[in-house]
Parts: C-alpha cells; sequence; structure tokens
C-alpha cells in the first residue's frame, strides 16, 4: 500500500527547519506487515528531542528515514503469527522494541533489550526487515525506533507496542504514553523509587521533564524543584505542582537551592540532555543523595565527577533509559493513574499540528517554545 510520510532524508540539518526543510512529506510505499508484525493506523504522533537529535545530527541514523517514536494508534491488520491482537485494538507504540529473552529482558529490564537496541541503531525493525521504500526507485526508508510514527500508517513489530483499553482517551493524548510519560514518570517512579515526603529536583522543563515533575506529585514528593532557563516553562511547572522554579541561569543558584533544600535535596534527575543540566543536578544532590540522568546528551559530551565525592558522600549518579519501564505493565498503570486524575498529562500539550506543518513545529521545540506538540491524523 501507499501512505504519506515525512522522511528525513539526509542529516545533520540546518535551522531555521522551516527554511531547510529536512522532513519531506512525501507517499511512500509500505509492505505489509511480516508473521509477527501489525499494520497500525496512526492516530497521533508526538515531537520529542529524541527526533530533533537526529534531525540536527546528535544522534547519527541511516538515512533516509521516516521519523516519529511517540505514537498511538489502531491496529488495521496483523500478521499470521500474531494470536493476541486483533484489528481494531487500541496500540500504543514504545520507542525500544523488547524481544523477552536476551539478559536484560530475562532480568526485567526490557528498556536494555539488546536485539531492540541493534535494531534501531540499524534504522530496520525487530524481524531485521524494512518494509518502508521509496515509490520511485523501491530504495529502503529506514524506520526511525521501530515506530515511524510520522506517517498515516506503519507497520510494527509485536514487539515495539502495547495494546490498551483506552477508547477514551484521545490519540494525541494517548500518544504521550509512548515517550514523554514513559522516560519521565518511569523514571521518577522505576529508577529514582521516589517515596513519599521526599525531596526531587527537575532540570529541565521539556515535555519529559515536566512529566517527571507530574510523577514526582503522584509519587507523594513534598518538595518538588524546578529548574529551567525559560520563565515560561517555570511558570507552567508551578501550575503543575512545583513547590520551588529556578531561573538556571540565576547566579550562584547551587548555593542557593542547598541552601532552601537543607543541603540538597534526596533526587536530582537531569532531563536536558546538556552536560551543564548534569554538573547543575549533581551539584544539588544531598550526601547520600540520588542523581539521575534520562537526558540524551551528544555522543561526544562527557562528565566529570571528584570520585572522592563518590565515596565520600556514598553518591549514586544513573542513568535512565525509557523510564526503566516494562512497557505492558507500566504504560496500562500510567493511564490508570491518569483517568484517576493524578496524573493529568493532556497538560503537557501545547500544539496539534497537520503532518505538513512537521517542520515548523521542530523549530518552535528546538526554539525552546513548545512543551509537547502532536501531529494528529485524520
Amino acid at each position: 500500500m501507499k501512505t504519506r510520510a515525512a522522511v528525513l532524508k539526509s542529516s545533520p540539518a540546518s535551522a531555521p527547519f522551516a527554511d531547510s526543510r529536512p522532513l519531506v512529506i512525501e507517499t511512500v510505499e509500505l509492505d505489509p506487515p511480516g508473521p509477527d508484525e501489525v499494520l497500525v493506523k496512526i492516530g497521533a504522533a508526538g515531537l520529542c528531542h529524541s527526533d530533533l537529535s537526529v534531525i540536527n545530527g546528535n544522534r547519527p541514523r541511516p538515512v533516509p528515514m521516516v521519523l516519529g517514536h511517540e505514537a498511538a494508534g489502531t491496529i488495521v491488520r496483523i500478521g499470521s503469527a500474531i494470536r493476541d491482537l486483533r484489528p481494531g485494538d487500541r496500540v500504543v507504540m514504545t520507542f525500544q522494541p523488547t524481544c523477552g529473552s536476551c539478559l536484560p529482558c530475562a532480568e526485567g529490564r526490557p528498556a536494555l533489550c539488546i536485539p531492540g537496541a541493534e535494531a534501531n541503531g540499524r534504522g530496520v525493525l525487530m524481524s531485521g526487515a524494512i518494509r518502508l521504500h521509496d515509490c520511485h526507485d523501491h530504495h529502503a526508508i529506514h524506520h526511525h525506533c521501530g515506530v515511524s510514527g510520522y506517517a498515516e500508517y506503519a507497520v510494527i513489530s509485536r514487539h515495539s507496542l502495547v495494546r490498551v483499553d483506552a477508547d477514551d482517551i484521545p490519540f494525541e493524548e494517548l500518544a504521550l504514553f509512548g515517550c514523554a510519560v514513559q522516560t519521565g514518570v518511569g523514571a521518577i517512579l522505576n529508577t529514582c523509587r521516589v517515596q513519599p515526603g521526599q525531596s526531587v529536583a527537575i532540570v529541565g522543563l521539556g515535555g519529559v521533564g515536566l512529566a517527571a515533575l507530574l510523577g514526582a506529585v503522584a509519587a507523594g514528593a513534598t518538595d518538588i524543584l524546578a529548574i529551567d532557563l525559560s520563565d515560561d516553562k517555570l511558570s507552567v511547572a508551578r501550575d503543575l505542582g512545583a513547590t520551588r522554579i529556578y531561573n538556571a541561569a540565576e547566579p550562584g543558584l547551587v548555593e542557593t537551592i542547598r541552601a532552601d533544600s537543607g543541603g540538597g535535596v534526596d533526587h536530582a534527575v537531569e532531563l536536558a540532555g546538556a552536560v551543564p543540566a548534569f554538573e547543575l543536578a549533581y551539584a544539588i544532590t544531598r550526601r547520600g543523595g540520588q542523581t539521575v540522568t534520562a537526558g540524551l546528551a551528544a555522543p561526544t559530551a562527557e562528565f566529570r565527577i571528584p570520585a572522592v565525592n563518590v565515596v565520600a558522600d556514598e553518591r549514586t549518579v544513573k542513568g535512565s533509559y525509557m523510564g526503566s519501564c516494562v512497557p505492558q505493565r507500566d504504560i496500562p498503570r500510567f493511564i490508570r493513574l491518569y483517568r484517576a486524575g493524578k496524573l493529568p498529562v493532556n497538560r503537557l500539550l501545547t500544539g496539534r499540528l497537520r503532518l505538513e506543518d512537521i517542520n515548523e513545529g521542530f523549530d518552535l521545540l528546538d526554539q525552546g517554545k513548545a512543551i509537547r506538540q502532536v501531529v494528529v491524523f485524520d
């Protein structure tokens, strides 16, 4: 079949993207699903910094490629080997395929699935197949994170999606559970394991950072610090439950925060994907506390810490990928929290776009003028 999609032809691309037009809207060929794959009609797909980092070259990926890794939709057709799904099911895509049998999967850490990571790096589905092709010369067009959600339709591995009972939730909200919510809320609940009454600092208030803030509120943290360079985002953070807000450009910020928090916070979570933000998060963590990063910095970026400090202060520094989530467990759990009014992820939405406006949308994301924009399909 044929489908319209946003194809990244080359990378890196220069901003403003409204001028350079790195994402080309065109009709592509989409092969039928293999035995362990499904055809999905995409309902909505979010714009995330992980997509932007492929466009600007911070995370090199094979091109051409249909981007979009945060998406939700409806199953149209299932492969011959699938028994637990049917056409009409609503699904949320997850950007890390999980095989279920490699060592990390067997340990209950599917976010670190080895075959899934290898497939994502090659721009293929979990089976190794490529189902997207150019209509004119039939050359392969790569998949992004096994999803490629910036398209009307997508073929997706069974290992990359979660069926959800969520007919009452609009697709533009449901899509956020695939990345922003998994990564942000998961970093708080799964990686940090924040306990009621603890203090949490969130450094970087994009869609994932504000989702983490919602997670901290839901976890019962009583002192929630929000830190960013944008006063507008800080205002949003206060509305979402932050108890203290700080502009990252303030002089003497580390000393101020440590004084305000009685020596530092229990958990500092960096979600900006920048080394200075990571350094700030580490500096405001208390003795015996935990610093977690879920921001994807450039591959060449390095973070240095005094070795003696780790020992003498019994400090913990951890990474968090996909919020340390088990998607089949956590996405339905987070949806239940949303329905209960404890995780209002709909408040993260700042724009609904047509596919044709996607380059302009990435300009807003690159300029820090948007939290979560979503491409919505009819």
